[in-house]
């Protein structure tokens, strides 16, 4: 399968809702052919929210260490768009080297900061906290665009009163 016959997708990229699925991130992911959810969930409710939008991928963070959000993988990999992307909570927990893998980005969270960068060929991208606000960060989210086999990812602030 060549990149050029693979349709193009819209990848929603969330993580860090710590219990909190805001209606900002409802809405913003809408439309999304796809949503990774790069852990520390909190709330099981949030996994089954997103699946009545689109089709999921999650992993655990380090608060769900008990419950039904303790049963997520602690890594996954998946193939979207031709592009092979691996998720892991802390960037600082990536025990593989993603450009030998073959894989063309990193979803990561923990941190809360949101930033997109290319190493090496990957991307990493961290969509930041979504859920209850942390220190001064903005709450955001990604959004990945999938096409030709080459992944472009774009910052979403999402307007939230508090």
């Amino acid at each position: 399968m060549t990149g050029s016959t693979v349709p193009a997708l819209t990848i929603g990229v969330i993580s860090d809702t710590h219990g909190l699925l805001r209606p900002e991130a409802i809405k913003a992911l809408a439309g999304v052919n796809h949503i990774l959810h790069a852990g520390d969930v909190g709330d099981p409710g949030i996994l089954d929210e997103l699946r009545s939008i689109a089709p999921l991928t999650a992993i655990r963070g380090n608060v769900d260490v008990s419950g039904p959000c303790a049963a997520l993988p602690a890594t996954a990999t998946v193939e979207m768009g031709g592009c092979l992307i691996y998720l892991v909570h802390s960037v600082y927990d990536l025990f593989i080297d993603p450009r030998e893998a073959g894989v063309a980005m990193v979803v990561s969270g923990h941190s809360h900061r949101a930033g997109v960068e290319r190493r090496n060929g990957v991307m990493y991208l961290n969509p930041g906290s979504a859920g209850p606000r942390r220190f001064d960060l903005p709450l955001t989210l990604a959004k990945v665009r999938v096409a030709k086999g080459e992944a472009h990812a774009r910052i979403v602030t999402l307007l939230a009163a508090r």
